[in-house]
């Protein structure tokens, strides 16, 4: 809008988090994940989030390069996130297929 700056916003009219890079689809999860998930006291909607703008965790640089062109791409995205502690880890995967039809939370075992 014309004449609009930051100055005229209100504190909740402003968006400071980074945009989505693509689409979830459906949002499923395994049971094993959910348990983990409810044991550790997760957000989802945080871990989605942090999937679908790019904060992709535990991932080398090789592997967020991929997810880098993946995300403008036709191919899946993968992220890993701890969610247990640094000297006990508890790793979740998300990951979104490629068509971007469905998103899945799963324990790396459950792959």
């Amino acid at each position: 809008m014309p004449g609009t700056t930051l100055d005229h916003l209100r504190p909740d009219q402003i968006c400071d988090e980074p945009p989505a890079l693509f689409s979830l689809g459906n949002v499923v999860a395994t049971p094993a994940a959910l348990a983990l998930i409810q044991k550790h006291g997760v957000s989802v909607p945080q871990l989605l989030n942090r999937h679908q703008t790019g904060d992709w965790q535990e991932l080398c640089a090789e592997d967020r390069n991929v997810n880098w062109r993946a995300a403008f791409g036709c191919e899946r995205v993968l992220s890993a996130f701890n969610i247990g502690s640094k000297d006990h880890p508890v790793r979740l995967w998300i990951i979104t297929e490629w068509d971007r039809s469905v998103t899945t939370i799963l324990r790396p075992q459950d792959y």
